[in-house]
């Protein structure tokens, strides 16, 4: 699969699954029930840069989890967590924004990520997404979720929007 150039420079907002996008989708539990999971740090840099661009980037995740929150506050991005229809969050982040569907881009990596998928102008999929997504896909990255994918997403806009001029 390949994402046309004109396709990626319609985007104006990156949505983001948690887990199994920025987490390899493992979760480790302590005995009093905190969960902790690893997340690359080669994203950051990526998310940074994209919103030096002006491109606005949200998690939009179904978990209901602090350790989600604490990620998006550390990297200093949106975050909607607890959202069960996926699409219907894309749709008010259009309104909310003023941008046509067309111009969010969305990466996920299950099935209850489809609507979502089905929905945003561009669906991309990390590696080792769920296959009974494969068909909802435009693009499907070669990083596995929790290995940097999110950097991956980033430096594939990167070099269509800037050609490689990241500073």
């Amino acid at each position: 699969m390949h994402i046309p150039e004109s396709e990626i420079l319609e985007i104006k907002l990156v949505a983001l699954d948690f887990d199994g996008v920025f987490t390899d989708n493992n979760v480790i539990v302590d005995e009093n029930g905190k969960e902790s999971v690893v997340c690359s740090r080669a994203d950051g840099i990526g998310l940074s840069l994209l919103k030096q661009r002006g491109f606005q980037i949200y998690i939009v995740s179904s978990e209901h989890n602090p350790v989600v929150k604490q990620r998006a506050k550390k990297l200093d991005i949106n975050c909607l967590q607890g959202i069960r229809e996926k699409d219907k969050a894309l749709e008010d982040l259009c309104k909310l924004h003023n941008i046509q569907m067309k111009n969010i881009l969305f990466l996920g990596n299950d099935i209850n990520d489809i609507p979502a998928f089905k929905c945003a102008g561009l669906a991309i999929g990390v590696d080792d997404s769920h296959p009974n997504t494969y068909e909802y896909l435009n693009f499907r990255l070669s990083k596995k979720g929790g290995d940097a994918a999110v950097r991956e997403l980033c430096d594939l806009i990167l070099d269509t929007i800037d050609d490689k001029k990241y500073f």
